[in-house]
Formats: C-alpha cells, structure tokens, sequence
C-alpha cells in the first residue's frame, strides 16, 4: 500500500513533497505596509470576504527567511528545511471580523510549495533574498537598533517583480497590530471536460498558528516596488504611499485550517 501525507505516494512514504502536520516554523521577517487602489486591493478578494471599510486598501508585504521542522528535528536537514518566501495580505473583512487575505505568494522550495498549497496559500516559485542579522557586529551585518538597514527583493522567472528598503527607528509598542489573522482559499480544480468550472475543493479556511511568537520587532520606515512582469498581477496592487517598515523574528506551529462557513 502507497503511504505519504502529500504527492508522491510511495511504498515508505518517505518521498513525499510534504510529510503530516505538526509543521513548526522559525523566520526572520522584513515587512512594509502600504496602501494601493482600494478597486485594486478589492478586486483580489475572493466570495465571503468583504473590503474592510476602516482600513480599505491596505496591504502588507513580507519577506521571510524561514527553516522548518516536522517532528524529526528536520531541521538539521537545512537544504530542505530552510526556503525563503514573500506574500502580500490585504486587509478585508469575513462578517465583521477584521482579517488579511493572500492573494500572492512566492517561495523558492518545493516542500514548503505542497505545505502552502494545502493550507490554501496560493505558492508560485520565485527567488527571495534580504538583509540578515549575524550574533558577530561587524560592517556586513545591520544590527537590531536605530539606524540598522535592511534590503529585500523578489524574482520569478528572471524577472524583478518586489524590492524593498526598510530603515529601523524604534522598537515597536505593540507588535500584534502589525498583522492579522489571515483566510486562504483552498482551491483544488476537476480535470472533467465540462467540469473545469466546478472544482473538487473550493473553501474559504482560517489559517491557525499554534505557539505564535514575535520576538525582536523594531519598526521604521519603508520603501517598496511592485513591477509589472509576464504572467504577474501583483503589480496591478502597486502602492500609492508605503506607511510603516519593520524587521521582527517569528515562530509557530501549523496542524490544520478552521473552515469558515458563510
């Protein structure tokens, strides 16, 4: 019998993209907040989610340089077990509950691909890089205090499609209003003549990250860039003025979705 969590299926059920939750995530994040068209940020949003009239338009953009464990110290593993990812999550509304939503997300490694896709993050591929942090001060490496820069940027396919620039000034006071929590869409279509248009899993789910913790988070100012690239439309939520930058470190644990009902 083939075992496995995710494809491929195999007799071990060791060559699997992504092995069963729990998945536990450590990173280091550089993020911008900005606001874009509202129509723009309105149009990405999908049935069940409203825009959300406090704050319509706003968008936050995260570069994240993570590594992953399962429960087999994965870890130590670190050409599997380290990726690198952006996204955008834009500020909506499920009822009356403030939420984000990702309409875009790139990663450069294929486990962490199947684990988004299976949350109902919708991954492509890209290239992601930005500034680090080293124990050792030295000219290489910014430091966690006024003054300390840090770059960041997005490819796929060869082509440019995000920088960034964020210049820390403070530590932040309250680091949770930052983000939200965020909804996904797990969309998985039927390959049917006649049926491409009814998928086999269409549900909007909240995603639940267990043992959340921010750690380190100073804010700043910020620029970004959105370009306009073949096959990309996250330049269509290009921003009008960028507000807050901040550089923090995260960790938390994923063992399933909270489907939300309409």
């Amino acid at each position: 019998m083939l075992q496995g969590y995710t494809y491929p299926l195999s007799p071990r059920g060791e060559a699997n993209l992504a092995s069963a939750p729990p998945w536990n995530y450590a990173g280091d994040i550089v993020g911008v907040e900005f606001w874009t068209d509202p129509a723009a940020a309105e149009a990405t949003l999908p049935e069940g989610l409203s825009p959300d009239p406090e704050s319509s338009g706003r968008v936050v953009a995260l570069f994240v340089d993570w590594q992953f464990s399962g429960q087999n110290n994965e870890y130590l593993d670190p050409v599997r077990s380290q990726y690198r990812e952006f996204m955008v999550l834009v500020d909506a509304r499920w009822k009356d509950q403030p939420v984000s939503w990702c309409p875009y997300i790139y990663v450069d490694n294929d486990l962490a691909l199947a684990r988004g896709w299976v949350q109902g993050f919708p991954k492509k591929l890209g290239a992601v890089a930005q500034t680090r942090v080293f124990a050792a001060p030295g000219s290489a490496s910014p430091t966690l205090a006024a003054g300390g820069l840090f770059g960041a940027s997005l490819s796929a396919a060869g082509r440019l499609l995000a920088e960034a620039r964020v210049t820390l000034r403070q530590p932040a006071s309250d680091p949770g209003g930052l983000l939200r929590p965020t909804v996904n869409l797990r969309h998985f279509p039927r390959l049917a003549v006649g049926e491409y248009d009814k998928p086999a899993v269409h549900e909007l789910v909240m995603a639940e990250f267990l043992d959340q913790r921010l750690a380190d988070v100073w804010t700043g100012s910020a620029e970004l860039g959105l370009f306009a690239a073949p096959g990309e439309e996250l330049a269509d939520l290009a921003p009008v003025r960028t507000g807050t930058g901040f550089r923090a470190s995260m960790s938390y644990t994923v063992t399933g979705v909270r489907r939300l009902e309409a």
